[in-house]
């Protein structure tokens, strides 16, 4: 079974403040196991359905698109959510118009963070220097062999 977790909080638990805009805004540590063979690398799509206020959602938000980790990698340590920490990595463009992780930042109300990994039978190359998370879920599809998530909540 394709798992993903953190050692900074549980599944349906609340992430810490240290990874979120109030403050360091890192990204918090994952580590992956059980992926499918055939791996040849992953995709990490981090969004938040609930923006701007979970009781009235009007769009999901998109904190971090990274594509193209090696198959090799099986953890991103604290604050290594971009492509510059992981070596053959790429990262899309996120919601703030930058590349790697955006914190959570919810305006209102508590919202609901996916953190979201696609084992690959590809590595996706090159998408253009402003990829956003639908290009790289356009450019995965018919290629995701396995999809594990963890969902983390924040409110300010």
């Amino acid at each position: 079974m394709f798992t993903l977790s953190s050692s900074a909080f549980a599944s349906g638990g609340a992430i810490p403040k240290r990874y979120t805009c109030d403050d360091a805004n890192v990204s918090p540590p994952l580590a992956w196991s059980g992926a499918p063979t055939g791996t040849k690398s992953y995709a990490l799509i981090v969004d938040d359905p609930d923006a701007p206020d979970p009781a009235a959602p009007k769009r999901v938000y998109v904190h971090c698109v990274l594509y193209d980790i090696p198959a090799a990698v099986s953890e991103l340590a604290e604050g290594e959510a971009s492509a510059s920490s992981v070596e053959g990595a790429r990262d899309g463009i996120n919601d703030d118009k930058g590349r790697g992780w955006t914190g959570p930042c919810p305006p209102i109300g508590r919202h609901r963070y996916f953190h979201k990994l696609y084992a690959l039978d590809v590595l996706l190359g090159d998408l253009g220097a402003n990829a956003r998370k639908g290009d790289v879920e356009r450019a995965m599809s018919g290629h995701v062999l396995a999809t594990a998530e963890l969902m983390g909540t924040y409110s300010r």
